[in-house]
């Protein structure tokens, strides 16, 4: 998932489907990039888990999984959205974002996630 979140379009994507209200299309989305890397860009999320895809016509209309990553990774979203609204720059969030999927740091995230698993059962 920080991978996915580490690259500025890819964030730029996510801030925009957590602004909005529900599903929105790929092409409604303003991004500095060609239709195929933009598809390219959505794939990367949808596989990462990150947004839901659901085609309706020739439509994909994309959803963020804001409850199932909540569960999974308590308050990262929210952490990186926060940070990159504050940066201003969708670069200095990703790279924020990069830094965070680090080797020590996934370690660090994987320790709380086990640490809040064990508290739950």
């Amino acid at each position: 998932m920080l991978h996915a979140l580490s690259d500025p379009v890819r964030l730029r994507i996510v801030a925009e489907l957590a602004r909005g209200d529900g599903e929105c299309t790929c092409g409604s989305i303003d991004l500095p990039v060609t239709k195929s890397t933009c598809t390219h860009h959505f794939k990367v999320l949808r596989e990462a888990g990150v947004i839901k895809q659901r085609q309706v016509g020739t439509t994909r209309l994309n959803t963020l999984r804001r409850e199932d990553l909540e569960s999974r990774f308590p308050g990262l979203l929210e952490t990186i959205l926060t940070a990159a609204d504050r940066c201003g720059s969708d670069a200095t969030a990703a790279k924020a974002a990069r830094a965070a999927a680090s080797p020590e740091a996934t370690a660090k995230v994987a320790a709380k996630v086990a640490a809040n698993a064990a508290a739950v059962a």
